[in-house]
């Protein structure tokens, strides 16, 4: 009979395994499902205290009445091991329907700490066989919450990738905008408008490659001077400020225009500067700038390196360092490494 057969050690073990990999309550595996039929008759000396135990965990008397009445009538004709058999058998054949049944039962056995139900002589069977569920129980509850763990973080990370490619889908589309937008200026008749406009296209330009920026902003003066100074923008790149003026002038830009933006940085102690131009820079221009740097890193800029820049989608950053390298290393406010590349 069941009642005489020892649980074997490759059934618990291989129950251990199988219980990592399904839902534990789920559904009764016929491993855990031997190991409760071995556990629960020990726990109680009679056959309707059985009953009550499934009665208190919310199983349906009709899972159980046709048992509770052999019991009544003929006692003797079915066993505590048997009767646990068939109440847990029907209870998996009922599926998700008694699942709550399911989990009250193990959660009622594996707190179980009062044996003296029991017979004398099966409490050490009895307490071994919960501490069997109990082990097991725990396992499963460490490999849920591992589980849990990696799905989190999975989702976590997918979170992130998803994020990450929706930035660069964002930033892609912002630099398409402001390529468009900056050939359009080139054919802007109203000079005005398009210095203005500039303006804000390679500000967008520095937002879009993660450079601070502030935009364009007059300064007044404190006696009611009015205006008595205007900057195009200001950016942090690698930790130092650069005031930033933009020209979109016929001509290439000479000693009186450059020398503007060079006496507004020398008036902000630690500041630096860049000057892009859309028509160049005068020989002479480049060599007062060279003069400032024993003063001041001043960078200057062509806007058709912008052009190109945008073409190749390249990376605004890198493409300002090297030019500030050449300036401070070389004494080169002038050069233009995509070109040279």
């Amino acid at each position: 009979m069941i009642a005489k057969r020892p649980l074997a050690l490759l059934v618990v073990h291989a129950l251990e395994t199988r219980l990592l990999n399904e839902q534990l309550v789920h559904q009764y595996p016929p491993e855990l499902l031997t190991l409760l039929v071995e556990t629960i008759p020990r726990l109680f000396k009679g056959k309707q205290s059985v009953l009550g135990f499934f009665q208190g965990c919310g199983v349906p008397p009709a899972l159980y009445v046709d048992i509770q009445n052999i019991v009544s009538s003929d006692r003797d004709s079915i066993t505590k091991f048997e009767m646990v058999r068939q109440i847990l058998t029907r209870l998996n054949d009922k599926g998700d329907a008694a699942l709550r049944q399911r989990r009250e039962i193990l959660k009622r056995l594996t707190q179980w700490d009062d044996f003296s139900g029991g017979y004398e002589h099966q409490r050490t069977e009895a307490e071994g066989f919960v501490a069997k569920l109990q082990k097991i129980v725990n396992v499963k509850d460490s490999f849920t919450r591992m589980n849990l763990e990696r799905e989190n973080a999975s989702l976590e990370s997918r979170r992130k990738r998803e994020a990450e490619v929706g930035e660069r889908q964002r930033v892609t589309a912002e630099r398409d905008r402001i390529k468009t937008d900056l050939n359009r200026l080139f054919m802007e008749s109203d000079s005005n408008k398009r210095g203005i406009a500039l303006e804000d296209v390679l500000n967008r330009l520095f937002r879009s490659h993660g450079i601070l920026v502030r935009d364009a902003f007059k300064r007044v003066g404190l006696d009611g001077e009015g205006v008595v100074e205007q900057i195009d923008g200001v950016i942090v790149l690698d930790g130092e400020v650069y005031l930033v003026e933009m020209k979109w002038w016929s001509a290439p830009l000479g000693v009186p225009e450059v020398s503007q933006h060079l006496v507004r940085v020398y008036n902000r102690g630690d500041a630096r500067g860049i000057l892009i131009s859309a028509s160049g820079f005068t020989a002479p221009a480049v060599t007062t700038c060279r003069e400032s740097l024993t003063q001041h890193v001043f960078v200057l800029a062509k806007l058709e390196e912008i052009v190109l820049l945008l073409e190749r989608e390249g990376s605004l950053s890198v493409l300002l360092l090297k030019k500030i390298q050449a300036a401070i290393i070389d004494k080169n406010p002038l050069v233009e490494p995509l070109r040279e590349s």
